[in-house]
């Protein structure tokens, strides 16, 4: 199979003049870890990448090889990157178009957000740049305080939109641009939703390269602005407490993490159905899978693939959010000693989420993973090898 991250890890190391034990000690892991990445017989964790891309001083994407560019290209050109591009480059002074009707606007908006719910990203992306611009061109012709206002909502929900698509396909290192335009447009908004949803948007950001001191104090300042009086507040602060505990977990904080989880249980309780306010997916389905990452990450993984595998996901559930549970779970079972199982649960995400399991990175990974752990490749390895654009 091609470059898994552990061959990358022991380029850049090189280049770096390290050793491994040297690499080890800058990261914080055990050097029988670092010595088992590099030679494929351990799965690169999201935790280890970002703790030695950090210690290289070199990019994740770098190590992971994302994005996948001949993966995408199988399906075309990205139409919309190009623009998108642009318009973050263009930052304060972006070129705004004359907007639509607002009605027209909520339309559009509502398209990309149930495009990105249904594992629609390439679409998505195609259709966001024009529709930022025209949201600039709709704060600038607001005939009222209001109307202005309710423009600038729009924005902030096509920044987030923007930034979701971005980390999908690969092109994370967008995605600092686009909070910075989150930022601006959430200050001129009366709802304080925006800047928490930015503020847990940069925490994922810092949690990828390394700063989870740093991004968990931007956890807890998002939960001090929200006091949960509605549901929309309730369902950002249950948001808030699952991202919390992916960051305490992946600061091997397992007890922080797992108090995080408790508190998302407590919000998420009454609910009867996954949240869409602020696109967060928020509800008991989702509180669940994250207390499987939980494990995964600081805690047990046989537990975790134990009862991941158990869950029964609602109906209602964004389609990438269940595909990166089965993702997480085929890890976990890796980690666990069951490849074969591992492989039953990349063919579930496979189904239920298709565009995403073939872009992210910790799918690969788990490939390298399960071809490493069996005797003998199979042919359910061999075609889903073949699926994913990866030679074995």
């Amino acid at each position: 199979m091609g470059q898994h991250v552990g061959r990358a890890v022991a380029s850049e190391r090189k280049i770096a003049g390290l050793s491994q034990h040297q690499l080890a000690t800058r990261a914080q892991y055990s050097l029988s870890l670092v010595k088992a990445v590099e030679q494929g017989r351990e799965v690169a964790s999201p935790g280890f990448i970002a703790a030695v891309s950090k210690a290289l001083g070199v990019e994740p994407d770098r190590l992971r090889g994302t994005p996948y560019v001949g993966t995408l290209e199988e399906d075309g050109p990205l139409e919309g990157l190009a623009e998108l591009r642009a318009v973050l480059a263009e930052g304060a002074y972006v070129q705004a178009l004359e907007p639509p009707g607002q009605s027209q606007l909520v339309t559009q908006l509502a398209e990309v957000e149930k495009a990105l719910h249904n594992d629609k990203t390439r679409r998505a992306l195609a259709m966001l740049p024009t529709l930022i611009r025209q949201l600039h061109g709709a704060v600038q012709e607001g005939n009222s305080g209001a109307e202005q206002v309710r423009a600038y909502e729009m924005l902030c929900a096509a920044y987030i939109a923007a930034e979701g698509a971005c980390c999908r396909l690969g092109y994370s290192s967008l995605t600092a641009l686009v909070l910075d335009r989150l930022d601006w447009a959430a200050s001129h908004t009366d709802d304080p939703g925006y800047a928490v949803r930015s503020l847990m948007k940069r925490s994922r950001l810092l949690m990828s390269h390394g700063s989870t001191e740093v991004a968990m104090s931007l956890v807890d300042r998002g939960l001090t602005l929200l006091p949960g009086r509605n549901e929309g507040e309730r369902a950002l602060r249950g948001y808030g407490h699952l991202r919390g505990a992916i960051v305490a977990a992946r600061g091997r904080r397992l007890d922080i993490a797992q108090e995080h989880i408790e508190h998302a249980r407590r919000i998420a309780k009454p609910m009867t159905h996954e949240s869409d306010l602020y696109t967060t997916d928020f509800g008991p389905g989702n509180v669940e899978i994250h207390a499987c990452a939980v494990e995964l990450e600081a805690g047990d993984p046989g537990k975790a693939a134990t009862y991941g595998a158990t869950l029964r996901l609602p109906a209602d559930m964004a389609a990438p959010r269940a595909g990166h549970h089965w993702q997480d779970n085929a890890r976990a079972w890796l980690m666990a000693g069951k490849p074969d199982k591992a492989l039953a649960a990349l063919n579930k995400a496979r189904v239920v989420a298709p565009q995403q399991t073939r872009l992210h990175p910790s799918v690969r990974e788990t490939l390298h993973g399960i071809a490493a752990a069996q005797r003998r490749q199979t042919d359910s390895l061999i075609g889903f090898a073949s699926w994913l654009g990866s030679s074995l």
